[in-house]
């Protein structure tokens, strides 16, 4: 297991992380999410050994951070550092290969990267997408029992994420945990069997995705309406209705003749879409809906950022 006790770690006035309790478990496929300065990072750095708590222990598998990593017990694939230019990819993989405890087959882990026919290119001659799979290469070089990612899809196009997220669902399958941090909260929703969320370095909400939605305690109404002779309709109405949490009105324009589209976010879906029949208005093509993974966490950051002095 992979835990977390009361950690602490601050920059000068800044507690980047702030009293920090959790655990991973083995086949955990893990998302952690925050808005910028929530603490990913330094929790990441934390757990990799790369920094030390200035209160509260980090442990993986038992031992210190460092200990865990030297034995081969994680794989890392971090946004910060470097590849070594002027040597091909098949050089660096074999090199990581070679320094891992518990060795995969080079061919192995270049062929799940999907870095074969590339092998003999040079790293510093690689697009992106194709730096960001020997990455990856590196972090899988061995039999890890925890692999940790930071915004490990970044410039990869959608066929190459697609095969990635299959790659990682197929080790924690296998009994690995795999942690990674992402601004593609769609992926965190398809991929993660759970999501954590940070804000200014605390823990905020911990469960599945739909979990996290139900937390929010909010849905989704989308309707159209007929407007006056210039397709507006009236705003102030529409803001005054009950339990609303955002509001969306944009033009559009059907046979009828021209119009408003209304996106809502609501805490009671039911109230508020009888209160527009109250107000004697009369949406077509009305649509309820629960949060999507991205509406949700927007609500649940943006209602602890309300509660801070």
């Amino acid at each position: 297991m992979v835990g977390f006790d009361q950690v602490t770690k601050a920059y000068g006035d800044v507690r980047a992380v702030d009293g920090l309790t959790l655990a991973l478990h083995p086949g955990q496929t893990v998302a952690l999410l925050g808005p910028n300065g929530a603490g990913k990072s330094t929790t990441l750095d934390l757990l990799l050994g790369l920094r030390r708590p200035d209160a509260g222990t980090v442990r993986v598998f038992g031992t210190e951070p460092r200990e865990a990593i030297v034995a081969g017990r994680v794989g890392a694939m971090l946004q910060s550092g470097g590849l070594m230019d002027e040597i091909t990819v098949a050089e660096i993989v074999r090199l990581a290969c070679a320094l891992h405890p518990k060795a995969h087959p080079v061919a192995e882990v270049l062929a799940r990267a999907g870095l074969t026919k590339i092998a003999d290119r040079r790293v510093d001659k690689l697009s992106g997408g194709q730096a960001q799979r020997v990455r990856f290469a590196l972090a899988t070089a061995g039999d890890s029992d925890l692999i940790v990612l930071d915004e490990p899809t970044t410039g990869m196009d959608v066929t190459a994420r697609q095969a990635f997220w299959a790659t990682m669902r197929e080790q924690a399958d296998q009994g690995r945990t795999v942690l990674f941090a992402t601004h593609y909260l769609e992926e965190a929703d398809a991929i993660a069997d759970r999501v954590i969320v940070l804000h200014r370095g605390r823990l905020l909400a911990d469960g599945t995705a739909a979990e996290i939605k139900a937390r929010a305690g909010a849905r989704r109404i989308s309707f159209e309406l007929d407007g006056g002779p210039d397709g507006t309709v009236d705003e102030a109405a529409l803001r005054a209705l009950p339990h609303l949490t955002s509001l969306t009105v944009s033009p559009s324009g059907s046979a009828a003749g021209p119009g408003t589209t209304v996106r809502i976010q609501s805490s009671d879906a039911d109230a508020t879409a009888h209160a527009l029949y109250r107000l004697g208005l009369y949406p077509r093509n009305l649509e309820v809906a629960g949060l999507g993974l991205e509406q949700a966490f927007v609500a649940l950051t943006a209602a602890e950022e309300a509660k801070q002095p």
